[in-house]
């Protein structure tokens, strides 16, 4: 053991490793098996040791919900269509969050993430609102909707079979031409609080 290192400390636990040990065993084993103590086994370490880097389950879960919205490609927001860039940017989350589809009950569950890639999006996303038309305090409504859109959408597709759709069970990719025709209409019924919104809604 290295001087001054505490009993259970291991060489090179960062932030970014038990996240990523944290995900590993949320994709084998499920919610009720992601505790401290299983995740502290996982990476050889006493349960003390996870402290330095998160404070409880509660928080390293919101920190797994916002390390992954790090993902999201998210326009500038100067882009000359600010309502291309709102549908590029749910999109771009539609996408993530399918990439994930063992988090998504978690962001249902926690209502979104709170962290700093959320905030991050939500300050680009609020902003093109803003260069949309769109007012306070209309800007954070929509925000809202389109969060709960998107997550809502993604919950809906995550098992849904690639290919072979039934009368009541599309595919993954019907659900995704959905979604972008949704996102349309969505971004246009937003024109009730900026009419901006309505003449630069991108065709799906």
């Amino acid at each position: 053991m290295e001087r001054g290192r505490a009993p259970g400390h291991r060489a090179g636990l960062t932030h970014a490793v038990v996240l990523s040990a944290a995900r590993e065993l949320l994709a084998e084993r499920g919610l009720a098996a992601l505790t401290m103590r299983a995740l502290a086994e996982r990476l050889d370490v006493a349960p003390n040791a996870l402290y330095s880097h998160v404070a409880n389950k509660t928080a390293l879960i919101d920190d797994l919900l916002d390390d992954v919205l790090a993902e999201v490609e998210a326009p500038a927001t100067d882009i000359e269509n600010p309502a291309a860039g709102l549908h590029r940017l749910m999109a771009s989350t539609y996408n993530v969050l399918l990439g994930h589809t063992d988090l998504v009950p978690l962001y249902l569950s926690r209502q979104g993430a709170r962290g700093p890639n959320a905030q991050r999006l939500g300050a680009i996303t609020t902003e093109l609102l803003r260069r949309a038309d769109v007012p306070e305090p209309a800007a954070s409504e929509a925000l809202r909707v389109l969060i709960v859109y998107t997550i809502g959408f993604a919950a809906f597709t995550s098992h849904l079979p690639s290919e072979t759709s039934t009368e009541h069970q599309p595919t993954a990719e019907k659900m995704l031409d959905n979604f972008n025709h949704g996102l349309g209409w969505l971004l246009n019924g937003i024109q009730q609080s900026g009419p901006g919104l309505a003449h630069d809604a991108p065709s799906t």
